[in-house]
This record gives C-alpha cells, structure tokens and sequence, in this order.
C-alpha cells in the first residue's frame, strides 16, 4: 500500500502541488453510544481543522457523499480550477465517519465507493483517481 501511495504522490507533482498531512487516529471509546460518537469525532474533526488550509475548498470523503466516475471526477477539478479555486484539501474521515457538523462545513462530499475502506486503501484510490483526472483533463492515456 505505501509503495502505492508514494508513487501516485510522485506522479502527482508533474500536476499539482501535493501535501499529505495525516491525523492520528483517537482510540475507539468503550461504548459507543450517540453521545460517545459524537465526541469521538469532534475530537478527529477539532485535529483535522487544526491541519486543514482554511483558504482550501474541504470536500470529505464520505459514503453519503456524490459518486463520479473518473471522467465526471476530472471534470469537477477543471470546474474548480476555471472558477478560480486552486487548493483542494480532500479528507478522509475517522473510523466512526463525520459528525453532522463537518458534513454541513465542508464544501462538497464525495463517495469513491458504496464499500467502506481503511484509510489506507482510500488514500491509495484517491491519488489514484486525482491522477487519472489530471491526465485527463491534459488529453493524455490515463489506463496506464
């Protein structure tokens, strides 16, 4: 998986400025109640703000979120380019998902599958995906 990542991160510097930034996960309460799950990821989410660019358009990485296919994908990254929207911070949430709160902040949410991943995995796809869209959009082979 990390030899993954770290490729698809070189690949993406022909195209973008890259920064990965990773929170540490908070250890699962004992009970997970309503109110327990609440807390648990408003701790994640007050760690992940604290990292995130405050000037970047956020769009989280949920199972509610919209799905695109790849072309659909590179084609919502040229709309935010041409309309003057250059950082993008994508955040892939916690165990126990987004509160209701980072949802409503956040300003889109997009789903990479109906299928729940480890972080990992998500990671690998989106930069996978990001650059496939690059390529894309510069009318290069992207199926390699």
């Amino acid at each position: 998986m990390e030899l993954g990542v770290k490729e698809y991160e070189k690949r993406l510097k022909k195209y973008i400025k890259l920064d990965i930034e990773e929170v540490k996960d908070e250890p699962l309460p004992k009970r997970l109640s309503r109110e327990e799950i609440l807390k648990h990821q408003r701790t994640e989410e007050k760690k992940i703000w604290e990292k995130t660019d405050k000037n970047a358009h956020i769009i989280g990485l949920d199972l509610a979120g919209k799905q695109y296919s790849s072309e659909g994908l590179a084609k919502k990254i040229q709309e935010f380019e041409n309309s003057g929207i250059s950082k993008l911070n994508f955040v892939i949430g916690g165990t126990l998902g987004f509160s209701a709160e980072f949802k409503e902040s956040a300003h889109m949410l997009i789903s990479l599958s109906k299928l729940t991943f480890p972080h990992q995995i998500v990671r690998l796809l989106l930069l996978e995906q990001l650059f496939r869209a690059y390529k894309i959009n510069r009318n290069e082979p992207y199926h390699t």
